[in-house]
């Protein structure tokens, strides 16, 4: 016969373990969260630090360095604004500068043989700038510069030649016959002229 126990079976070990289990699961994920904060915030908390030291040791470096005397800098500043003042200027004068050597070489090259000169008379140009300020009138561009040649020659066609060379002068423009009379030089007839002129403007177009 096969032997049949009737007694009741003891489950009360059984339940006794679960529950400990189930309260001890969450407790030590708990405490193992913790741990990790713990961790993440002693990390951050030293690296604020470092940087807190790193700004601080910045901070005494700045206010080491010596600040510029505000009378220092405003001196330098006006000097600065002086000299480009100073070139600016220059620059302008350069480029309104006559070339007078330039200008009476190449009136020699095309003064005939036949033609001498008593007078020659020239007037540097006067900017717009200053016409206005001597006038109290407003300008716009340079004033001409007034070239005057008087001189004597045989006829009035070596007058006429005369011209058609001084027009061909690349710093002359406007060339004009002011005056052309029969004269007598001593006991010689000749040709009395007088051509005018004016200079280019310097730094202008043609």
């Amino acid at each position: 016969m096969r032997a049949i126990n009737l007694l009741p079976r003891d489950d009360s070990r059984r339940g006794r373990q679960k529950p400990q289990w189930v309260v001890l699961v969450p407790v030590v994920i708990a405490v193992l969260m913790s741990a990790l904060l713990s961790v993440l915030f002693l990390s951050a908390s030293g690296k604020v630090k470092d940087r807190q030291a790193q700004l601080a040791t910045l901070n005494d470096e700045l206010a080491a360095i010596p600040t510029p005397d505000a009378s220092k800098v405003r001196t330098q500043n006006a000097l600065a604004a002086d000299k480009l003042a100073r070139v600016k200027a220059l620059n302008v004068a350069l480029s309104r500068r006559v070339a007078w050597d330039r200008i009476f070489r190449e009136l020699s090259l095309v003064l005939p043989d036949d033609v001498w000169l008593a007078t020659l008379s020239a007037k540097a140009p006067v900017s717009s700038s200053v016409a206005t300020a001597t006038t109290g009138l407003p300008g716009t561009a340079v004033a001409a510069t007034e070239f005057t040649l008087d001189g004597y020659t045989y006829s009035h066609a070596a007058v006429a030649r005369l011209l058609s060379r001084l027009a061909v002068v690349p710093d002359l423009v406007n060339v004009q016959l002011q005056q052309s009379t029969l004269t007598k030089v001593g006991n010689a007839q000749v040709v009395h002229f007088v051509i005018a002129a004016d200079i280019r403007n310097p730094g202008g177009g043609s």
